[in-house]
């Protein structure tokens, strides 16, 4: 099993900046790729930033290249999601996600959202 905790979130006025963090814990196979989704109330879950831990490498969605930088720190268990420049389309709950297939990461990059385990979410508001 995989916990996923997120904090971070909060209210923001267009242009502004939000760092999200979330801790991780469980088996360490079953998230190998870690990233983030969001869900907006009456949309579906979209996949916006993914990171495969042992290779590094980064993938987006095309709604947020440019603006979301999503990083990790293997020996804290932590993955953060850098977002600049925030719309008041960005606005959503926002979530920590794990799976243990690289495919998971890959569908970030067409802003899917198939991941196994997630947390519980953090709000992210944005206001013009």
């Amino acid at each position: 099993q995989v916990q996923l905790v997120e904090s971070g979130g909060g209210s923001v006025q267009a242009g502004g900046s939000l760092r999200l963090a979330c801790v991780a814990s469980g088996y360490t196979m079953s998230r190998k790729c870690m990233g983030w989704f969001r869900q907006a109330p009456g949309k579906e879950r979209e996949g916006v930033a993914a990171v495969y831990t042992t290779t590094s490498s980064t993938y987006y969605a095309d709604s947020v290249k440019g603006r979301f930088t999503i990083s990790q720190d293997n020996a804290k268990n932590m993955v953060y999601l850098q977002m600049n420049s925030l719309k008041p389309e960005d606005t959503a709950m926002y979530y920590c996600a794990a799976d243990a297939d690289f495919g998971s990461c890959l569908a970030v990059n067409l802003g899917r959202a198939e991941f196994e385990f997630r947390g519980q979410g953090t709000q992210v508001t944005v206001f013009s």
